[in-house]
């Protein structure tokens, strides 16, 4: 693998974590084109470098442009960046696939598990595409994207089984405001990343229950000790788990109000139905989705995971809130391990 740099950049799509990654690479001095669906908001990046959809007071790069034409994002793109939902990204590639070039380098932002297969987004890439897994790397760690776009500072974590590989999307995505560590380790990264959506949502329905500061450590750490079981089970590295797109991104998503999954969890815990929790958080929220795949994950593995058991049992109206919330913090008492 070439060490050259990735200079040009395909994002497919601009919703906001897509716009906030785009406009860190544009920021980084690689030149960004954005794929979106919709002519008007391709418009507005074209012609007022700004995203109505999700951050209308921002202004973008002008190193930053947009196509409705996948075709045209792709030609020449040195790397595809993919932030589409995780239950969307196989119908999505399909369509993109043909027009991947060579050697265009992959980037996965997605934090989910596909239902039904099971499969982490890496995996479905490189089912979908045929492209080798050297050519895949993963992009996860505390990282809301408001912040990132108002320029606070944040880090994350590239895995790539390809050194190389990462450390040129490495360098895609550094700026002053954001610093990116490489990984191999995929496995632990994508997991971390997928898991803590439910562990969030967990937080956020103790939270809109009232349940307090101290039921949400406990469901934190918990949480973190049930991803790493299922993450080492897999073949991932433990200390993976500790590190940015572990830890960093549980804390990061289980205690700030920007983060969907907990704002959903919470729109829970006030009693509202999983639909109207829907209409009221208005964005994807991966673990909404990803919950089930991750509970049977679980299951086929032969993994205790019990915070996304109770999760994705409220989340399909098999337990009520209450029991949910006594299932939660009422375990019997075992050795902490």
């Amino acid at each position: 693998m070439s060490r050259h740099r990735c200079a040009r950049a395909a994002v497919f799509s601009a919703g906001s974590w897509g716009t906030a990654v785009a406009k860190i690479m544009a920021d980084a001095g690689t030149r960004v084109i954005v794929h979106a669906r919709r002519d008007e908001i391709v418009d507005a990046i074209n012609t007022r470098h700004r995203n109505p959809d999700y951050f209308p007071d921002i202004g973008l790069p002008a190193n930053l442009t947009a196509t409705t034409d996948p075709a045209a994002a792709l030609d020449g793109a040195d790397l595809l960046v993919l932030s589409i939902p995780a239950q969307s990204l196989r119908a999505g590639l399909a369509a993109w696939a043909p027009h991947i070039g060579p050697d265009t380098l992959i980037l996965s932002l997605m934090k989910g598990v596909e239902l039904g297969s099971g499969l982490r987004a890496s995996q479905v890439i490189t089912e979908v595409t045929g492209v080798s897994a050297e050519r895949v790397a993963v992009l996860s760690g505390p990282n809301l994207a408001r912040e990132i776009m108002a320029g606070r500072p944040a880090a994350a974590t590239i895995a790539c089984p390809d050194e190389d590989a990462a450390q040129r999307v490495q360098r895609a995505c550094h700026t002053p405001y954001f610093r990116s560590y490489t990984s191999t380790d995929v496995i632990g990264c994508e997991l971390g990343g997928a898991v803590k959506n439910v562990i969030a949502l967990a937080v956020g329905i103790a939270s809109g229950m009232g349940l307090g500061d101290n039921a949400a450590a406990m469901l934190i750490t918990r949480g973190l000790a049930e991803t790493t079981r299922l993450a080492a089970a897999m073949g991932a590295h433990p200390a993976t788990l500790a590190g940015l797109s572990g830890l960093g991104d549980l804390v990061a998503t289980c205690s700030s109000p920007l983060s969907r999954n907990r704002t959903f969890g919470s729109h829970l815990g006030h009693g509202l139905s999983v639909e109207e929790a829907t209409a009221a958080t208005r964005q994807t929220t991966e673990g909404v989705k990803s919950a089930q795949a991750i509970h049977a994950l679980a299951h086929t593995q032969g993994v205790e995971m019990p915070i996304t058991d109770v999760v994705s049992a409220l989340l399909h109206e098999k337990i009520t809130l209450d029991q949910a919330a006594d299932a939660l913090t009422r375990r019997p008492p075992q050795p902490e391990r």
